[in-house]
C-alpha cells in the first residue's frame, strides 16, 4: 500500500509541475497575438534564441568569478600600488565584550546617552568609548586597495562590453533608428555575436549577485540589488522572447556610462585629481544624456508606442515595460546623487568622494600619537618624539590623508 501511495504522490507532483510548465510558457504571455513559440523554431539553417540557451550563463558566471579573482590579485592589486593607492594604517579596537556586543547587536554609532551608559559599564571614559567605536567602525570599512581592485574589474568588463557592443551594432539600423527593432518581429534570426554578448552580460550580473556578500557595501545597496535583479530578469525575458534588438540598446546605453564611472573611482583612489575631475565631468554628462534623455525618448518611447503600431497589447508588453520603468526610476535616483556631487564639485573645485561610500573616520589628535607608523615597510610604535612631531605638524598646516582629503580641524 505504501509504495502505491508514494507512486500516486509522485505522479501528482509530476502533473502539477507539468501544468505549471505549460502555463508559464503559454504563447500569449511571450508573444503578440497571432504568434507562438513555433514561429521561432530553427529551420533552413536559420537560428533563433531559445530559453534553454540561458543555462549557459550559469557556468559563465562561475568562470567570470574565477577570472575576477585572478585579475584582482595578479593585475589590479599591483596596478593599484603602481598608481599610488595607499591604505591607511588602522589602530584596531581593543577587545571589549560589552562594547562589541552592543556594536554587533544594537548600533554601530551609539547616541550620547547610550555612550555614557556603555562607558560606565565597561569602566572607560566617554572619550575612550567614542574612540573604541570609531576604531571598530573603521575596521569594518573596506581598504582603498580593495575598492580600487573592484572598480578595476568592473571597468574592464564594462569597457569591453560597451566597445564590443558598439562594434556589433555599428552597422545595424536599430542602433540609429530604434523603431526598426520591430521590423519583421519575431522573425529575427540570432546573430552569434549578439548571443555571446547577451550571455556574457547575464553571466556578469549573476556573478555580481553571487559576490554581493563579499563586495563593498555602499549606501545604495538596496537599489543595487534591485537593479541587478531587474537586469537579470530583463535579459532573460528579452532573450527568450527574441527582443534582442531593443535589449542590446539597453545594454549599450548602460555600459557606456558605467565604465567611465569605474575609471573615475580608480583615479580618485589613486589621487590623480586632475584626471579624476575630468573623467567625472565626462561621466556626469554621459550618464545624464544616456539615462535621462536617450533612455526615455528612444527606448521607452519605442517599447511603449512604436510596438503598438504593429502589434496589440499582450502580457509580455506590460511586463517588459514595467521592468524598464523600474530601471528609469533607478536612473532618476542615481542622477540625483550625481547632481549632488556635481554641486559639491562646483563649490570645492574638485570631485568629492562618492557620497554612496562609507568613508573612513579620521583619528583625533590623541589617537594619532598612539597610531603605529611605518618605516621601511615595518610597523613601529610611536614614542614621545613622534608625538611632538605630530603636534608640530598640526601647526604647519593640513596634511592630506590616504584618500586625498584634508582632516577636519
Amino acid at each position: 500500500m505504501l509504495p502505491f501511495q508514494s507512486l500516486r504522490h509522485t505522479y501528482g507532483t509530476t502533473r502539477m509541475l507539468t501544468s505549471l510548465y505549460e502555463w508559464f510558457w503559454k504563447d500569449e504571455y511571450w508573444f503578440p497575438p497571432g504568434y507562438s513559440w513555433a514561429d521561432t523554431e530553427d529551420s533552413d539553417g536559420v537560428t533563433y534564441p531559445h530559453p534553454r540557451d540561458l543555462l549557459t550563463s550559469i557556468p559563465l558566471a562561475l568562470v567570470l568569478m574565477v577570472i575576477r579573482f585572478g585579475f584582482e590579485r595578479v593585475i589590479a592589486m599591483p596596478l593599484s600600488r603602481a598608481l599610488g593607492v595607499r591604505d591607511r594604517l588602522r589602530v584596531k579596537a581593543a577587545p571589549n565584550p560589552i562594547l562589541e556586543n552592543f556594536f554587533q547587536t544594537h548600533d554601530k554609532n551609539p547616541k550620547e546617552a547610550q555612550l555614557n551608559q556603555l562607558a560606565s559599564q565597561s569602566g572607560l571614559s566617554v572619550r575612550q568609548a567614542q574612540r573604541w567605536f570609531r576604531r571598530r567602525r573603521n575596521q569594518d570599512r573596506p581598504l582603498l586597495s580593495k575598492k580600487f581592485c573592484e572598480a578595476c574589474w568592473r571597468f574592464l568588463f564594462y569597457f569591453s562590453s560597451s566597445f564590443g557592443g558598439f562594434l556589433v551594432l555599428y552597422n545595424e539600423t536599430w542602433l540609429w533608428e530604434p523603431k526598426t527593432c520591430w521590423d519583421k518581429y519575431p522573425f529575427q534570426p540570432l546573430q552569434p555575436a549578439m548571443y555571446w554578448w547577451y550571455l556574457l552580460e547575464l553571466g556578469f550580473y549573476l556573478s555580481l549577485l553571487l559576490t554581493l556578500p563579499f563586495d563593498i557595501k555602499r549606501k545604495d545597496l538596496k537599489e543595487q540589488v534591485i537593479h541587478h535583479f531587474v537586469t537579470v530578469i530583463l535579459i532573460g525575458f528579452s532573450y527568450s522572447a527574441n527582443l534582442l534588438r531593443i535589449g542590446t540598446l539597453v545594454l549599450l546605453l548602460h555600459d557606456v556610462s558605467d565604465f567611465l564611472m569605474e575609471a573615475c573611482k580608480m583615479f580618485n583612489y589613486a589621487q590623480w585629481r586632475h584626471l579624476c575631475d575630468t573623467l567625472f565631468v565626462i561621466f556626469a554628462l554621459v550618464f545624464i544624456v544616456s539615462r535621462l534623455i536617450l533612455f526615455p525618448t528612444k527606448i521607452l518611447y519605442t517599447t511603449y508606442y512604436d510596438t503598438m503600431v504593429t502589434f496589440k497589447p499582450f502580457f509580455g508588453y506590460y511586463f517588459f515595460n514595467v521592468l524598464l520603468m523600474v530601471l528609469q526610476v533607478l536612473h532618476v535616483f542615481w542622477s540625483g546623487l550625481i547632481l549632488r556631487m556635481v554641486y559639491k564639485f562646483v563649490l570645492a573645485g574638485r570631485m568629492q568622494n562618492d557620497i554612496r561610500s562609507d568613508m573612513e573616520e579620521q583619528n583625533t589628535s590623541d589617537e594619532k600619537s598612539e597610531a603605529p607608523r611605518q618605516k621601511n615597510g615595518r610597523l613601529q610604535s610611536n614614542n614621545k618624539t613622534d608625538t611632538c612631531n605630530a603636534l608640530r605638524a598640526r601647526g604647519a598646516g593640513p596634511s592630506h590623508l590616504a584618500n586625498g582629503h584634508v582632516p577636519a580641524t
